[in-house]
């Protein structure tokens, strides 16, 4: 099921009102939805899908992305058992809306006629106006207030019989996919990457920055494994961004937050900057899992540029030195499978546990070999050491004096844990607590 029509008529809002959960981006200003972005919902214990679609304009856009933004909408109506179609009816019918509708009916797919913004029962008569196009049924609603989505569910459920019903728990899956987020600068082929992977003209891809502006999810399985790729606006420094961009950089940041894993995609022909290591360094403060991916590495043949990129990556991103680093192509899909390897690989990182016996083991003997240094000239003693978390894998020192456990030896064990059980591109903190101490 789709939501279409002109563009600034309230589609986001409506998608975000009956999806809930992560909203969609929303602003005043029109053409803010430019790529298909998908939500599930549950009416009457039937689920149904719905796509969040740019703009439709009256007249063929002269851009080329404006033209990609429209056949993104066209393509989800292809996909769609119910279009609706939703007009401002407080603004009235537009030439843009019968434009819209014109094309709707050559599609020949079922259209359920939506009147927006109809805040109250005076404004009932405005949305009448949409009977001029044939509309067998009108539904004025209000997605900002809530007012009528009941009565519009209902209309989809009588319109959508053969939905699916809620599945029952046992068939729910019980691996839940890789969460995936693609990060980076903009330009540096987040959009492009994903495309690649999901073999499909998915997102759209255009040479202006900030072509991506709000986070979309879209699932993959490959090799039995299932995958949630979630592609982000570009990250630029604060200070260069204001109005809806500051919001769709925060949302790319709060994309994170809900990830397995980040995948930090830097232009190979650009090399690392230094966004670059205030990404990573937010991945790592979030506690997610960190690939690099340098992307057209097709370009980089012959040139000598590896190395450099190498040099980049271990100056500038020392701090993470054990973040895993792939090269890839998303134009001519070179180290795909590596990328989607490697992400497997950290996730099992991510998501592994040790026992408390096989840790103590292994920690008896490292205390032994090097002991922590003084506190106020007392001894710290250290005295087992258990794993608290996994996501990222959080172990819990017991000590006599937490605050005498320096950063540089919680460092030490760090990279001893990853030595030792082959911890790769995750995180791992180590908490110091007193003996006796909750």
């Amino acid at each position: 099921m789709a939501i279409v029509g002109r563009p600034n008529v309230g589609k986001s809002t409506l998608f975000n009102r009956l999806v809930g959960g992560r909203p969609a981006l929303v602003d005043d200003q029109p053409g803010i939805t430019r790529d298909r972005r998908y939500g599930e919902f549950l009416w009457c214990g039937k689920q149904f899908r719905l796509v969040d679609t740019g703009g439709i304009e009256s007249e063929v856009p002269a851009r080329p992305l404006e033209r990609s933004v429209v056949d993104q909408a066209l393509r989800a109506v292809d996909e769609a058992d119910l279009v609706l179609f939703l007009v401002d009816g407080h603004a009235g019918l537009t030439a843009e809306d019968r434009s819209v509708a014109a094309r709707l009916r050559r599609t020949g797919k079922p259209v359920l006629w939506v009147a927006n913004k109809v805040d109250h029962a005076g404004r009932e008569a405005e949305a009448s106006e949409l009977y001029e196009l044939g509309a067998d049924q009108v539904i004025g609603i209000s997605s900002s207030h809530g007012r009528n989505i009941g009565e519009l569910c209902d209309a989809i459920a009588a319109r959508l019989p053969d939905a699916p019903p809620l599945p029952p728990e046992a068939e729910v899956p019980a691996e839940p996919p890789i969460q995936i987020a693609l990060v980076g600068r903009p330009n540096a082929g987040k959009s492009s990457l994903t495309n690649r992977l999901l073999g499909e003209e998915r997102v759209i891809v255009d040479a202006m920055p900030g072509t991506t502006r709000d986070s979309v999810d879209t699932e993959l399985e490959f090799a039995g494994r299932r995958y949630c790729l979630i592609d982000t606006a570009g990250i630029r420094r604060r200070a260069r961004v204001a109005g809806f961009e500051r919001v769709a950089v925060t949302m790319a940041e709060q994309s994170v937050e809900r990830a397995d894993i980040a995948v930090l995609v830097i232009d190979g022909i650009e090399g690392v900057a230094e966004q670059e290591a205030k990404i990573a360094g937010m991945c790592e403060d979030k506690g997610r899992g960190l690939v690099v991916a340098f992307n057209k590495s097709d370009l980089l043949k012959g040139r000598g540029s590896g190395k450099k990129l190498k040099e980049e990556l271990e100056r500038k991103l020392q701090f993470v030195p054990w973040a895993k680093v792939v090269s890839c192509s998303a134009k001519t899909g070179q180290g795909i499978r590596e990328l989607l390897a490697t992400v497997e690989e950290v996730y099992r990182s991510y998501t592994r546990r040790i026992s408390t016996g096989e840790l103590n083991r292994f920690f008896a003997t490292l205390v032994e070999h090097h002991p922590p240094s003084l506190y106020r000239g007392q001894p710290v003693k250290l005295y087992y050491i258990t794993q608290a978390a996994i996501r990222p894998p959080a172990f819990v020192l017991s000590v006599n004096h937490p605050e005498g456990v320096h950063f540089s030896y919680r460092r030490y064990l760090s990279n001893r844990l990853r030595q030792h059980f082959g911890f790769v591109g995750t995180p791992l903190k180590i908490l110091c607590r007193g003996k006796g101490r909750k």
